[in-house]
C-alpha cells in the first residue's frame, strides 16, 4: 500500500507540474485582442484546439485563434491601442502574430474592414491567399477575398503596401487594387455600399469622449464602454472613480460572466457590455453614499489581468471576491503593483496576513457549484454556504493562493454556453485551415524593404494595369457573368455559356442552322421537317391571335386549325397572308387560279369545283336589230312588261 501510495503521489505531482507549465508558455499579451461587437453565432476555434465553440463579448483572442462569421453575422475585435478590425458575414480570420504593438491576421475569404489607429510603432499585417498587406501609419482600408483568393483592397484614408508573388505595390487613398495571381489592376473608388456606411457610422461613434480624462492614456481607447453604461464621480479616498449604471438585480463585480480556460489561465469573461477595462486593469471598492465604484489604475502603472480576484476552492464549491485597491493579487505571472508571481515559488509557504477589504461588504462574495466552474451550466446555491464560506475561509485568510486547481475541460473554452445549429457551423474549407502552416509560410515582416513571399530579399515593383472606370469595392466576391446579347443581333457566343430558362410567350431571337426542327406549341402537336430562313422571328401563337407575315418557299404545307383538317398541297403565291380561323369568322375572297377549290365555312362544309368564265359579273345587253331582207333592217318593238321580265331573267333578244 505505501509503494501504490508513493506511485499516486509522484503522479499527481506530476501532472500538477504539467498543468501548471502550461502557464508559462502563455501569450504576454493576452489582452492586446478583444471582441468588441457581436451579432450572430460567431465562433472561435482556441488556438492548440479542434473544437469551435460560440464566441462572446469581452473575450480575449491569442496567437493562433481563428475566427468564423456566419451568414446573418457580424464581428468586431477591439486592438489595444484602440484600431478595429470588423468582419462581415460569410468570413474567415486566423490570428497569426500578436507582438508589442504588431499585429498579423489571415483573411482566408471574405469581407474584413481595418481603423488602425497606428500608435508609435504600431504595425499590421492582414494576408490572404494571394497578398500580403503592410500598415505602417494612421488608415483606414477593407479588404474582400473571394474563395479563390482573389483580393480587392480598397484604401479610404492613408496608404497601404500591397504585396503579391510578383512583386509589390503602393495603394492610396481613393484607390482600389484588385489582385490574383497572375493579374493586378487598379482603379478608383465607386460610390460606398451598405458595409462601407455600416463602418463610417461605429467609426464616428468613437471618435469623441468625455471619459478619457479620467483614464490613464493607456485605457483612452476604451473610454467609449465608460462614456455609455456609467457616469464619474468623485471620492475623498480614490479621485474620480466610474459607477455603472446599466446593471442588473443582485450585480456585483465579476458576478455575471464565465470563467475561460484562455492563454493557459482562467479568464473572466463578462457578459457587461462595458466588462472589458474594468474587469482586466484596476480594482473595486464599495463607497456608502455610492456603491460599487470602479478606480482606475494610475499613469504609467497599466497592467492588464486576468480577473482581480481572491480565491477560495473547497470540495464542492468554488468562490471569489473582487480586489479593492491595495490587495494583494496572486496570479501566474506579473501583473503590475499590488501582485505576486506564483509561477516560480513555493505556493504551500506563502501566508495570507490580510483580510481582503471587500470580503465585509454585503453581496460581494460570488459563490458556484464546482459543477458550473467546470461547465458554465448554473446552479443555485444555498445562501447559508455562501454565508459559512465568508465566514469560515475569507474572513479566517484561508484563501487560495493564485487560481482554482481544477483541469481545464472541453466545456472550459466555451466563453457561453450556446447551441449553435449547424447550418452555421464553418464549412469543410474554413475548417481545413491550420494556422501553424500559415505563420510558417507567412512570417511577419516589419521591414517595408523586405519581402513576406521571399524573405530576406528584397520585392520587385508590382506590375499594375489602370482602369479607367471606378469599381465598386468587393467585385472579387461577385462571379463573373456573360452578359446578355440585345435580342434580333446574331452574335457569336462562347462555347460555354449559362441558359436561362425562356417564359411563355417571348422567345428570343438566335441562330440555328438551315434545317432544323420547329415545335408547335399545341397539344398533340407533332414535329415538322422543314426548310427555314438561318434567322426567323417566332413568335408562339396565342388565342385569336394572328400569325405575321414570314417568308417561305413556294411549296409547303398550310395547317387548317380544325379538328379532323387535313393538308392539301397547293401552288401559292411567294408571300401571303394568312388569317387564322376564329369561331364564327368569314373567309374574305382572294385571287385564285382557274380551278380552285373553295371552303364554305359552314357545318357539314361540301367542297365544289366550278368552272368560271373570265369575267363573273354579266351585264343586260340592248336589243340588237333583226335583218329580214336585204338592204332593210327592222327594229323588233318589245312590250314593256316583255322587257321587264327578261331583264328579270337575265336574258338576251336577238
Amino acid at each position: 500500500m505505501k509503494i501504490l501510495r508513493v506511485f499516486f503521489l509522484s503522479g499527481l505531482l506530476i501532472l500538477s507540474s504539467l498543468f501548471f507549465s502550461q502557464t508559462a508558455s502563455a501569450s504576454s499579451y493576452e489582452g492586446d485582442i478583444r471582441v468588441s461587437y457581436l451579432e450572430g453565432d460567431v465562433q472561435i476555434k482556441a488556438a492548440g484546439t479542434s473544437e469551435w465553440v460560440p464566441a462572446s463579448i469581452n473575450m480575449p483572442l491569442i496567437e493562433g485563434d481563428a475566427v468564423w462569421v456566419p451568414d446573418g453575422g457580424r464581428f468586431g475585435l477591439e486592438l489595444r491601442d484602440g484600431s478595429f478590425v470588423r468582419l462581415n458575414e460569410n468570413t474567415s480570420l486566423e490570428v497569426l502574430a500578436v507582438g508589442s504593438g504588431s499585429y498579423q491576421f489571415y483573411l482566408a475569404s471574405g469581407q474584413a474592414y481595418m481603423n488602425f489607429f497606428a500608435g508609435r510603432g504600431a504595425f499590421l499585417q492582414m494576408d490572404t491567399p494571394v497578398s500580403s498587406t503592410r500598415v505602417y501609419k494612421r488608415s483606414k482600408f477593407r479588404m474582400d477575398v473571394s474563395q479563390s483568393g482573389d483580393t480587392d483592397v480598397s484604401v479610404f484614408q492613408g496608404d497601404v503596401h500591397v504585396e503579391g508573388s510578383s512583386g509589390k505595390t503602393t495603394v492610396v487613398s481613393g484607390q482600389m487594387l484588385s489582385i490574383g495571381d497572375s493579374y493586378a489592376e487598379i482603379a478608383s473608388l465607386a460610390p460606398p455600399d451598405d458595409w462601407e456606411r455600416w463602418n463610417r457610422d461605429m467609426d464616428s461613434r468613437r471618435e469623441s469622449s468625455y471619459s478619457s480624462r479620467y483614464l490613464p492614456s493607456e485605457l483612452s481607447p476604451y473610454s467609449y464602454d465608460f462614456d455609455e453604461n456609467g457616469k464619474w464621480v468623485y471620492t475623498s479616498d480614490y479621485g474620480y472613480c466610474w459607477t455603472p449604471t446599466v446593471i442588473s438585480v443582485g450585480w456585483a463585480p465579476y458576478r455575471f460572466g464565465r470563467w475561460t480556460w484562455i492563454g493557459g489561465d482562467y479568464v473572466w469573461v463578462s457578459y457587461d457590455r462595458w466588462g472589458w477595462a474594468p474587469y482586466h486593469y484596476g480594482r473595486w471598492a464599495f463607497i456608502g453614499s455610492v456603491g460599487w465604484c470602479w478606480v482606475p489604475p494610475a499613469a504609467r502603472a497599466v497592467y492588464w489581468g486576468p480577473g482581480f480576484v481572491g480565491w477560495v476552492s473547497t470540495g464542492d464549491y468554488v468562490s471569489w471576491v473582487p480586489l479593492a485597491p491595495g490587495d494583494l493579487y496572486y496570479g501566474h505571472g506579473y501583473y503590475g503593483p499590488h501582485s505576486v508571481n506564483i509561477t516560480n515559488i513555493n505556493i504551500n509557504t506563502v501566508h495570507v496576513t490580510n483580510v481582503y477589504k471587500n470580503v465585509y461588504v454585503n453581496n460581494s462574495i460570488t459563490v458556484v457549484n464546482r459543477n458550473t466552474f467546470i461547465t458554465g451550466r448554473h446552479e443555485t446555491v444555498d445562501p447559508r454556504v455562501v454565508s459559512r464560506i465568508r465566514e469560515n475561509d475569507f474572513i479566517a485568510r484561508k484563501v487560495q493562493i493564485g487560481r482554482p486547481a481544477i483541469a481545464p475541460t472541453k466545456a472550459s473554452y466555451m466563453p457561453v454556453v450556446k447551441s449553435i445549429p449547424s447550418s452555421k457551423m464553418p464549412p469543410p474549407h474554413v475548417r481545413q485551415i491550420q494556422v501553424r502552416q500559415l505563420r510558417e509560410s507567412r512570417p511577419m515582416v516589419k521591414n517595408r524593404a523586405l519581402s513576406v513571399f521571399k524573405p530576406g530579399t528584397a520585392p520587385r515593383k508590382l506590375p499594375v494595369t489602370a482602369v479607367k472606370e471606378p469599381r465598386k469595392p468587393g467585385a472579387a466576391l461577385q462571379p463573373r457573368v456573360v452578359k446578355p446579347q440585345a435580342p434580333g443581333k446574331e452574335t457569336q457566343q462562347p462555347q460555354v455559356i449559362q441558359r436561362g430558362i425562356p417564359r411563355p410567350g417571348a422567345f428570343k431571337e438566335e441562330k440555328r442552322p438551315e434545317t432544323f426542327r420547329r415545335e408547335v406549341p399545341r397539344p398533340g402537336a407533332t414535329f415538322k421537317e422543314e426548310k427555314k430562313p438561318q434567322v426567323i422571328q417566332r413568335e408562339v401563337p396565342r388565342p385569336g391571335g394572328v400569325i405575321k407575315e414570314e417568308k417561305r418557299p413556294e411549296t409547303f404545307r398550310r395547317e387548317v386549325p380544325r379538328p379532323g383538317a387535313t393538308f392539301k398541297e397547293e401552288k401559292k403565291p411567294q408571300v401571303i397572308q394568312r388569317e387564322v380561323p376564329r369561331p364564327g369568322g368569314v373567309i374574305k375572297e382572294e385571287k385564285r387560279p382557274e380551278t380552285f377549290r373553295r371552303e364554305v365555312p359552314r357545318p357539314n362544309n361540301v367542297i365544289k369545283e366550278e368552272q368560271r368564265p373570265f369575267v363573273q359579273q354579266r351585264q343586260i345587253q340592248k336589243p340588237a336589230p333583226v335583218v329580214r331582207e336585204k338592204g332593210k333592217v327592222e327594229q323588233k318593238k318589245g312590250k314593256p312588261a316583255q322587257k321587264e321580265q327578261d331583264k328579270e331573267q337575265g336574258t338576251n333578244v336577238r
